[in-house]
């Protein structure tokens, strides 16, 4: 998906999506057009970062939790 889908869909802003990828948060990767894409590992992994900042997390907070999460291992 695009980064406005999955902005949409995240409910949350393609600038905010675009920050979380320039802190190494988000994976930045190109499809063959240029544009960003995403799949439903990214969706989950925003959903997660979103909920952590829900339960009083900084971004900068989360990195443990995102590299968790990237590495393979479900959340609890």
């Amino acid at each position: 998906m695009r980064i406005g889908e999955l902005a949409e869909r995240a409910g949350t802003t393609t600038r905010a999506l675009r920050y979380y990828e320039q802190l190494g948060l988000l994976p930045a990767r190109r499809a063959g057009n240029g544009y960003r894409a995403y799949d439903e590992g990214d969706l989950r992994l925003l959903r997660e970062i979103r909920m952590l900042q829900d339960f009083g997390f900084g971004l900068e907070e989360t990195r443990p939790f995102v590299e968790c999460l990237r590495a393979g291992h479900p959340e609890g």
